[in-house]
Order: structure tokens, then C-alpha cells, then sequence
């Protein structure tokens, strides 16, 4: 039996989430009404995996997620609103040890339970078998206070794509759910200003979250990161960010490669799909000239093209299962014999810089 621990302070959304869960069959439910009482459920009861209101009155979901992390870590997701304070508060969870955030439906709860359900038991049942990472939260805080410290970036809702100043000599794509925010940050704050080959990036989450994710990591990061809304020319030392809820990518222009949006694809389950992404990249660039990155997450995705990337003479990287929060995504592409490189998530950007200076 998987025991979860719901905590809101909504008594309607405790019942709805108490239900989802008792009918699966293999879940012991407790239940705390805020972050004070789900303190001392948490030592009584010792879940297995939490989901957390962000928004609660007294002991906010942050808060109490900062003392699980400290007192007894285990596996937490949260549950946000899609407003643009619901997306910055769940980024900082995720940075702050958080395994994963559901998006809670827009209107009437009680009428879209049916259509939360299934996606947030998976990402339960992921988040049960994850690997809460404390030290992760902890050292992204702490860059997070010094990024608050510079004057913000402006960030217009449209920004004037530049063109690329010569050729690209190639592309580094990037796969990652669940766990994948903190990976990111790890993975781009290590990279340099000067950093010859774009990234372009696609993480599951949100349409309403990936925004706020592309700020964070051009103040984190010495790349310039953005989030792809629409057709954008290809630069070096830029991260392209593909959007939630959409996919991201790669087509040609008459002045060259661009990133850019496409609807969801019903072919692909989880958006913005790495598959779609990567097999979008090999119809442009010869494989030689791609490095494929598939880090933390549930599921296959990007696992089938990376593979079918290496094969035809591209390189690609898998986060080892040590340091991945899940090892779903990345293992897969290790079982299919698609890695070229297994490296725990600290080593990768040696490993492409190593590739690719």
C-alpha cells in the first residue's frame, strides 16, 4: 500500500482527492486540513508521498514544505493554482525540494475532478518511488536570493527575435518532467556565456508555468533563456523553452533553423513531447551535428528518438538513476540501448562541454 497524505484546507477538495485515491485500491489515505496539522500527521502517519496546497491560511504550503524537507523529507507535490502567483510559488517549491506540481482545475472543482484524476494519480504513484532531494531545494534558494538581489531582466510579452549572427554548427535538445526544473537550472548554471550551440528545451508542465520557468533560468544562468511563442530564429548561447500544454519544434526559415510552438500533437501523450521535438530536429540538422539530453521524469518520452538519434550517428546523454528524482524517462532510453553517455546530473555539463566546448 502506497500511503498518501493530502493536505488542504479546502474540505470539499480533501474529500474529492480522499475518493480519487480509496478507489485506486492501493492507497492508505490520511488527510490534514493545513500545514501545522499535516506537521503532526506526518510524524504519526509517515506517508510514503504528500500532496500540498500552495495557497493555506497560517503554515502556507511553502512553508510546511520547507519543514518536511528539513524534518523528515519525503516525496511532495504540490498542487497550484494557474494563475501567474500559482506558477512562480510552484517553481519555488520544485527548488525547494518539491517532487512534482498538479495543476488544480480553473472554476468548479467538483466538476473537472474527473478530468484531474487520472494525471494526478500518475504523477502520485511517480512521486511515490522519487527521490526527495533537499539539498537540491536548498542550494536553488540560495541562488534564487542572489538572482533577487540584480534588477530583474525586462521581460516584454513578445520579444523582437534576433537573428543568428553565422551558421549553427548544431543543436542540444533537451528532455525532462518530472524533477526536471531543478535539473535544468543545474544543468544551464554550468554552461558558459559564450556557449556555441543552442538548447532548445522541452519540459512537461503547464502552458501557464513555462513562462515563469524561462525567467527563472535566464536569472539563474548566464545563457539568455526564453520561452518559445512563436517562430524564433536559432542563436548561439540561448535556451529556447518549449511552452506548456504545446509542442515546441525545430523548422526552417528562409534565414535558417527557428524554434518554434506547434499545437499538441494527439499522437504524443505529454507535452511538450521530446519525441516530437527531437524527430522535428533530425528532419533539419544531420544527427552528427545533435546532442540529445534526456533527464529526470515518468514515462518514455524522447526515449524511441534519441535512440533513433544515436543510431544515426548523434550523440546523447541520460541522467544516471543516481541522481535522477525519477528514473523513468532516461532509463528507458539506457534500455533501449539509445545512450551514448550515462552521467549523473553533475557530470553532464562536463560531458557536453567535452562534446562540443
Amino acid at each position: 500500500m502506497i500511503r498518501l497524505l493530502v493536505v488542504d484546507d479546502s474540505a470539499l477538495m480533501r474529500k474529492l482527492l480522499g475518493e480519487i485515491f480509496a478507489a485506486e485500491g492501493d492507497f492508505e489515505v490520511a488527510v490534514a486540513r493545513d500545514g501545522r496539522e499535516a506537521l503532526d500527521v506526518l510524524e504519526q502517519f509517515r506517508p510514503d508521498v504528500v500532496t500540498l496546497d500552495i495557497t493555506m491560511p497560517g503554515l502556507d504550503g511553502l512553508a510546511c514544505l520547507d519543514r518536511i524537507m528539513l524534518e523528515r523529507p519525503c516525496p511532495v507535490v504540490m498542487l497550484s493554482g494557474l494563475t501567474a502567483e500559482g506558477a512562480e510559488a510552484s517553481l519555488e517549491a520544485l527548488a525547494r525540494g518539491a517532487v512534482d506540481v498538479v495543476a488544480k482545475p480553473a472554476g468548479a472543482v467538483s466538476l473537472a475532478i474527473d478530468d484531474l484524476a487520472p494525471g494526478l494519480v500518475r504523477k502520485v504513484r511517480a512521486a511515490a518511488q522519487a527521490r526527495p532531494r533537499p539539498a537540491l531545494g536548498l542550494a536553488a534558494r540560495v541562488r534564487a536570493r542572489h538572482a533577487a538581489l540584480r534588477p530583474p531582466a525586462p521581460s516584454p510579452a513578445n520579444p523582437e527575435p534576433r537573428a543568428p549572427s553565422s551558421p549553427l554548427p548544431g543543436l542540444v535538445l533537451v528532455g525532462c518532467s518530472t524533477g526536471g526544473p531543478p535539473a535544468l537550472d543545474s544543468l544551464l548554471s554550468a554552461l558558459p556565456a559564450g556557449f556555441p550551440w543552442p538548447v532548445i528545451i522541452a519540459q512537461h508542465m503547464p502552458g501557464s508555468f513555462t513562462g515563469p520557468l524561462a525567467r527563472r533560468l535566464d536569472g539563474l544562468c548566464a545563457l539568455s533563456v526564453q520561452e518559445v511563442t512563436r517562430p524564433t530564429p536559432l542563436s548561439a548561447g540561448h535556451v529556447y523553452v518549449g511552452r506548456g500544454d504545446a509542442d515546441v519544434i525545430v523548422a526552417r526559415r528562409p534565414a535558417g533553423l527557428v524554434a518554434a510552438p506547434a499545437p499538441a500533437h494527439p499522437d504524443h501523450p505529454w507535452h511538450p513531447s521530446v519525441d516530437r521535438l527531437v524527430a522535428s530536429a533530425l528532419g533539419h540538422v544531420e544527427a552528427a551535428r545533435l546532442v540529445g539530453i534526456l533527464m529526470t521524469g515518468m514515462g518514455r518520452d524522447g526515449a524511441r528518438s534519441m535512440a533513433e538519434l544515436r543510431a544515426r550517428g548523434g550523440r546523447t546523454i541520460a541522467e544516471a538513476e543516481e541522481s535522477a528524482v525519477v528514473w523513468g524517462m532516461p532509463g528507458e532510453l539506457v534500455r533501449a540501448g539509445g545512450a551514448t553517455r550515462i552521467a549523473p546530473l553533475d557530470a553532464i555539463p562536463a560531458e557536453l562541454l567535452a562534446w562540443i566546448g
